[in-house]
């Protein structure tokens, strides 16, 4: 196995792959935080359509789901899949198979969602698959609460970064997904990412490189967007792309905290929208304001300008 995965897979032994560092030998079956064991498991793959443009374009994205999750999200929309463990084991052979299956139905690039836990085996897959012919980009899609020891090891791997930035007050990253460090944290792995593979590149729209970066607007701004947008265009880049999304709903446990247990208003949108204008972010995605009150799954235009 070539060096890369073998240290990959070093980090399993006493686990150290995403922030929480719970040191578990997963080699051997131990669990920690996420509940990942050895093998990855994996909810569904498929061409998924619901992605940004230049991800999604004609064709889809060709996403491959991995069960659990290193966050604690209350609102998490896919709560079976990322906290209740729902999914099917399944081998670096099979992993590379669903990629070349993928791949042959034309998805213009391999999306792999939450795979912070299952780097190792994702890598192996790689491989496999790109032994065997697969060429099209692969997505690294994740919650952003990532370990740069872990992404050293995907550069020159990952063609696209699609982390979230979800909070920068950790009051609310404690509370809401377990994660007190995350804004810390979130920042370092974000630069780490735009290091590695820089802006968004694309081809005949299609992106083909670079960091695509998702921020989730909440109720009463509890995610803190505006010091989000400013580090974004401060310390990675003003032409950074970034998708501020409205899709947030109230489900999982949400309904636990009354402050998040709602919609978020088209005001409270189109505020979010005004701090990444004066943070000085020029390209990104907003969503099609008739769409927030009725649809989960999101319209997006390519700018972030309400008028």
């Amino acid at each position: 196995m070539i060096d890369y995965i073998k240290k990959a897979y070093k980090l399993m032994e006493s686990c150290r792959l995403c922030p929480r560092k719970c040191g578990v030998d997963r080699l051997k079956g131990q669990t920690g935080f996420c509940k990942a064991g050895k093998l990855p498991m994996v909810s569904s793959f498929h061409a998924h359509f619901g992605e940004e443009p230049p991800i999604s374009g004609r064709n889809g994205s060709g996403t491959i789901f991995f069960t659990h999750c290193s966050l604690r999200c209350v609102f998490c929309q896919n709560n079976p899949i990322s906290q209740l463990g729902q999914g099917k084991e399944t081998s670096a052979e099979e992993l590379a198979v669903m990629m070349l299956r993928l791949q042959t139905e034309g998805c213009h690039n391999i999306n792999f969602v939450t795979p912070t836990h299952y780097i190792p085996q994702m890598l192996e897959a790689i491989f496999i698959a790109r032994d065997k012919g697969l060429k099209v980009p692969l997505v690294y899609n994740c919650g952003g609460y990532e370990s740069v020891e872990a992404l050293e090891i995907l550069d020159g791997i990952i063609d696209i970064y699609m982390p979230d930035m979800k909070y920068s007050d950790n009051t609310s990253a404690k509370k809401y997904s377990n994660a007190p460090d995350y804004f810390e944290v979130n920042k370092i792995a974000a630069k780490e990412m735009y290091r590695q593979v820089g802006g968004l590149k694309m081809y005949r729209g299609i992106a083909n490189k670079g960091i695509l970066i998702r921020h989730l607007v909440l109720p009463e701004d509890l995610a803190g967007s505006q010091k989000i947008f400013e580090f974004i265009a401060n310390e990675l880049s003003p032409d950074t792309y970034v998708n501020i999304m409205a899709q947030y709903y109230p489900c999982h446990s949400a309904n636990k905290f009354p402050e998040i247990d709602r919609r978020i208003t088209a005001r409270e949108y189109i505020e979010a929208i005004k701090l990444a204008e004066k943070a000085g972010l020029k390209n990104g995605f907003r969503q099609v304001m008739s769409t927030i009150k009725r649809k989960r799954i999101p319209e997006w235009t390519d700018n972030l300008k309400i008028s």
